[in-house]
């Protein structure tokens, strides 16, 4: 299990109620289910996001596959508009 930290950007962060916060979780399957918990808005959010894990792009690899290492930090990023 490694802790880290995970930083929450626009829809994201209002959603969440703050701009980042600790986590303790192994991957990010269990990391979306904890910071998802009690956070209805947050989770809806979150299933239309993707992610960096310490700037380097999730994809499309299934969250449960996803190792968090010690020291990790997750950005969520919602879907952007504009250009």
């Amino acid at each position: 299990m490694a802790t880290g930290k995970v930083r929450y950007w626009a829809a994201a962060k209002d959603a969440a109620g703050v701009a980042e916060e600790p986590f303790e979780a192994a991957n990010l399957a269990e990391l979306m289910t904890k910071i998802t918990a009690d956070r209805d808005e947050l989770g809806r959010v979150v299933r239309r996001s993707s992610f960096l894990i310490d700037g380097a792009p999730v994809g499309r690899r299934a969250h449960g596959s996803v190792v968090l290492e010690e020291g990790v930090t997750v950005e969520v990023l919602p879907p952007f508009a504009g250009g």
